[in-house]
């Protein structure tokens, strides 16, 4: 009997451990020497890799990312982009040519691998496109660690997307995933994704990063700058070293995705300090197309007082703003983004969403290539919010991502939505793609509020960031947290509104006027069933707001910032029509409105809104 007994409670404690260990990251810290011909656009590079297996499991091949591979003629992207030709991303195709497929062969993407160890022993390697396969000279056995060694040289791209030299505004070198990079290992396996234009995903890393280059540039990057006194443009006292006509530029950072950095004679940098950090670095072409950076730090204090205070806190020491020449991207501790603004508003439209995805792609790393909307939704969001703080609309909005709202609704007509769980790079229509990833993403969220409460909803945000961040969270972890906040199912939602494209739609199908009363049926005619925010608008400006819960969240909201309700029983999913009588004849009633705060995403408005004449 004492024997079975210890038996139990030997599986019952090895349960529990599996349970509590199933969450794991890998490590990785990067030490790279790189010496680059700036005249000929290449680079030589030199990397010591420690890794760390954290997993449960032993690791006989490790991957690594060669993304500028994809920058040729027949690439995988190239082919892409030509198989989709207008319905394509603009930025890669002309009217329906790949702009891949003209790149001159002197200025084609390459990593050429020169060799790779693993503790000095040579490693057998192949290389997919962008995704190279290592095999290796002994398992990485679960918690323990690894060093690897290779040296590389690489051809510095034509621009065409994010990466690449002499970009459209006439930055030199902007240098975003330009190194052998070890992919993420996760419950998922291997995230091997190939590069085809859209998003990334790593494990969080270190970064000690020795730049060799030309001493008239200036480097803007993501991370510490270790020697300002000896380089170009950020210690006004500087004393440039220089060997061979070469400044050496030593950069550090820690935990973070990656490191990103660009190169420019014309770069100016300014910084300042925002209260409680972090400190952020602005880096652009002095010119007359750039002026309006010169108005950028209040705004930029006051967006991260913002997001620091609404969204968890921002934990890096710094925050680098460069003018990349292509669109915006994020990338650890920095972002690449278009310079030439025409004014500050259109700027820190840019500097708000490239700088919140410090959150929803840095800070809490989701696998973008598998859930893009969660990155790009999330900070789509953020945007919205602190935009609506900084910039007031001059006729105030019924909410802050009402034009969101109006965009989805529209686009919706157009029948060709795609699925918000579709991989990245495998929507077939590029305008598909922004809508289920960066709209239906943002929407998520707006909906979600709408459901349970905004301060339910504030709350949900604070505490993924708080039981979250540093690591990599996936939609399952951000329901859980949202489900335990509110006490409700919403797992509905979420498969409805991420892995369908069916819509909302409510109605007031019809109106029947008593002598003290009013009776009122509404019909759900949409394929997305939801709770129903209910208003009533009285002939002396008296408003009276009801919720109807849906039973499938089994409890009802029970505050929100869009104004006090009386609850009334629910509507069940299964049922079209309900009816709802209020205490008031026609004599007293001005309008009766579904949704009053307009954050539903019903498709069709036209049947929502009742005048009593």
């Amino acid at each position: 009997m004492k024997k079975l007994v210890a038996i139990l409670f030997a599986f019952i404690i090895s349960q529990f451990q599996a349970q509590q260990g199933l969450y794991y990251q890998q490590n990785a810290k990067y030490k790279m020497d790189i010496d680059v011909n700036a005249e000929k656009f290449t680079y030589e590079g030199k990397q010591t890799l420690e890794y760390k297996n954290n997993s449960p499991d032993e690791l006989n091949v490790v991957y690594f990312h060669l993304y500028w591979n994809a920058f040729k003629p027949n690439s995988m992207m190239d082919q892409r982009v030509t198989a989709q030709g207008k319905n394509g991303d603009s930025r890669l195709q002309k009217d329906g040519i790949s702009r891949l497929a003209s790149i001159p062969k002197d200025q084609e993407g390459a990593q050429n691998i020169h060799w790779i160890k693993q503790n000095g022993k040579n490693l057998k390697f192949e290389v997919q496109e962008t995704v190279m396969k290592v095999y290796l000279a002994e398992p990485i056995k679960p918690n323990s660690s690894t060093t690897f060694t290779l040296e590389w040289d690489a051809v510095i791209p034509q621009q065409i997307r994010r990466s690449g030299r002499n970009n459209k505004e006439g930055v030199d070198m902007t240098m975003t995933q330009w190194y052998p990079k070890i992919a993420e290992y996760d419950y998922d396996g291997w995230a091997t994704f190939d590069y085809i234009g859209r998003e990334f995903h790593a494990p969080f890393a270190d970064f000690d990063v020795t730049i060799k280059i030309n001493k008239d540039y200036v480097i803007g990057a993501g991370g510490i700058l270790e020697n300002p006194a000896e380089v170009k443009g950020y210690d006004a006292n500087a004393k440039i070293k220089a060997d061979k006509n070469k400044a050496t530029w030593k950069w550090t950072a820690k935990n973070i995705l990656d490191f990103a950095w660009a190169a420019d004679k014309d770069y100016i940098v300014k910084s300042f300090d925002v209260p409680q950090g972090p400190k952020v670095f602005l880096v652009y072409q002095n010119n007359n197309k750039t002026k309006v950076w010169e108005e950028a730090e209040p705004y930029l204090t006051k967006y991260y007082q913002l997001m620091n205070s609404h969204f968890g806190k921002y934990v890096y020491p710094t925050y680098a703003f460069i003018q990349g020449g292509d669109g915006g991207m994020e990338y650890g501790m920095c972002t690449m983004i278009l310079g030439e603004a025409k004014n500050i508003e259109g700027l820190m439209g840019l500097m708000a969403h490239e700088g919140a995805h410090s959150w929803y792609q840095q800070m809490l790393a989701t696998n973008e290539p598998m859930r893009p909307w969660m990155d790009e939704g999330f900070t789509s969001y953020a945007e919205g919010f602190v935009m609506n703080q900084l910039f007031p609309p001059a006729k105030e909005l019924p909410n802050p991502f009402v034009n969101s709202i109006n965009a989805y609704r529209n686009f919706v007509k157009k029948g060709i939505e795609e699925p918000a769980v579709w991989l990245g790079d495998h929507h077939d229509n590029g305008t598909s793609y922004t809508y289920a990833t960066y709209v239906k993403g943002e929407l998520y969220l707006v909906e979600l509020g709408y459901i349970m409460g905004e301060q339910n909803l504030a709350e949900t945000l604070k505490q993924y960031y708080d039981q979250w961040v540093l690591k990599h969270p996936t939609d399952r972890d951000f329901l859980h947290i949202a489900q335990q906040v509110s006490g409700m199912d919403l797992k509905w939602f979420q498969h409805y509104w991420i892995n369908t494209t069916k819509t909302i739609d409510y109605g007031i199908k019809d109106v029947k006027y008593d002598e003290k009363s009013t009776t009122i049926t509404l019909v759900n005619n949409g394929q997305i069933p939801m709770p129903i925010d209910f208003s009533v608008v009285t002939k002396d400006n008296k408003l009276v707001n009801y919720q109807i819960p849906m039973n499938m969240t089994h409890t009802w909201k029970e505050k929100d910032l869009y104004g006090e309700f009386k609850t009334m029983p629910y509507w069940p999913w299964t049922q079209k029509e309900y009816t709802i009588t209020v205490p008031y004849s026609k004599s007293q009633l001005s309008a009766l409105v579904i949704d009053l705060s307009q954050r539903l995403a019903d498709v069709n408005l036209e049947d929502n809104v009742v005048e009593v004449k």
